[in-house]
């Protein structure tokens, strides 16, 4: 079943998380799965402290929503840290619980509210022993009919059609099998344990010569539909539709100051970390809102939808990472700063052929040593 794309020397990944960590060029990192990017304001703030106390004083924001550490230095301090705010829930399933969601899901349009499901599936997979055993860069996905999250060709996925019925999908493309939204969390364990029988070495769903025979049912809807890859984050003013606010703040460059980190943690409201990304804050009264607004968006954030912040984006790159071959952040950040990011196509530039954190949509530009050039095809 394996299709054996890339030669490999162990059956599982080296995928970090906050207890198997990384070593980097400028250190640990340690790497914090947020299912559904969701998070409470405590969480951050114990996130932001830990990055302070042990790490770079930063939070990257990462392509799956969740957040990393780098440079740590104490990494059992860490991780007690995160285990106390109730981030490690199991430690034995702590890497697999990649969980992509539909950020707005509940609060702004979709076709169902989907953070229930969230919550089911994270504790599904950790209530499963088996699960455990999933790769590190394995990934779910529930998308609540608006398309964003299915656009990010999760492993196994579901996408809401209407208010009883969900599409399942194999790497963001539907295999035309169908089940009610109450059947939605059993199906996708299901098809991870098939994964598990089949994979061999395979670490995603695309390894698999053939990722249908994972169904073990007939289509009942016409397969094959796929969903266009988004780069740009909601930012800015959102309008709930329960009369409240919600504001959508990008991260330049994915890279967030611990300090500003606890300054959103201080706004005391529900948070979503996104794959893009990006922040966002809910269920805030207008005047809670407007001072908020005011308070961050001269810290860096990016409230406003016209910015070309929006459309560049960078791996690690020198120094944190040995494999590149350039400071590839500080180059991104150059080349908004000269407006040669246009907003009509998402530029991510990496330092290396791994091109990692790629968007799943734009323009993928690597390090050449002298320059760059467009990777021949995007990962």
């Amino acid at each position: 079943m394996y299709r054996g794309r890339v030669p490999r020397s162990r059956d599982d990944d080296a995928c970090p998380g906050a207890l198997q960590t990384h070593t980097a060029a400028d250190g640990e990192l340690a790497r914090i799965r947020l299912p559904g990017g969701m998070l409470r304001a405590e969480q951050l703030e114990a996130i932001a402290l830990a990055a302070i106390e042990h790490g770079s004083s930063t939070l990257e924001l990462t392509s799956r929503g969740n957040l990393q550490i780098r440079g740590v230095g104490d990494t059992a301090a860490v991780a007690d840290r995160l285990a106390a705010a109730g981030l490690l829930p199991s430690p034995t399933h702590e890497r697999v619980r990649n969980i992509v969601a539909s950020p707005l899901s509940g609060r702004v349009g979709g076709t169902v509210d989907i953070r229930g499901a969230v919550t089911a599936l994270d504790r599904a997979i950790r209530e499963d022993s088996r699960l455990a055993e999933l790769p590190g860069r394995f990934m779910f996905g529930i998308d609540d009919g608006r398309g964003d999250v299915s656009g990010l060709a999760a492993d196994i996925g579901s996408h809401a059609v209407d208010g009883t019925t969900a599409a399942v999908l194999l790497a963001g493309r539907d295999t035309g099998v169908r089940v009610a939204h109450g059947d939605v969390i059993a199906m996708l364990t299901t098809l991870a344990h098939r994964f598990l029988d089949v994979r061999e070495k395979a670490w995603r769903v695309t390894e698999l010569d053939d990722p249908g025979t994972l169904l073990g049912q007939q289509p009942t809807a016409a397969p094959g539909r796929t969903w266009p890859g988004r780069t740009r984050p909601p930012v800015g003013w959102i309008a709930q539709e329960d009369g409240r606010v919600a504001l959508g703040a990008a991260v330049p460059l994915g890279v967030l100051d611990a300090e500003v980190a606890r300054f959103l943690a201080a706004v005391d409201a529900p948070i979503v970390v996104t794959p893009w990304r990006s922040v966002l804050l809910f269920d805030l009264d207008e005047s809670v809102a407007d001072t908020a607004l005011r308070v961050l968006a001269p810290m860096g954030l990016v409230f406003d939808e016209n910015s070309p912040w929006l459309d560049v984006s960078a791996c690690t790159g020198l120094p944190g990472c040995a494999r590149s071959r350039a400071d590839v952040r500080a180059d991104a950040a150059a080349a908004v700063r000269a407006a040669a990011v246009t907003g009509t196509t998402h530029r991510h530039f990496v330092g290396c052929e791994r091109a990692c954190g790629s968007p799943a949509g734009g323009q993928v530009v690597v390090a050449t040593g002298d320059g760059y050039r467009p990777l021949s095809a995007h990962p």
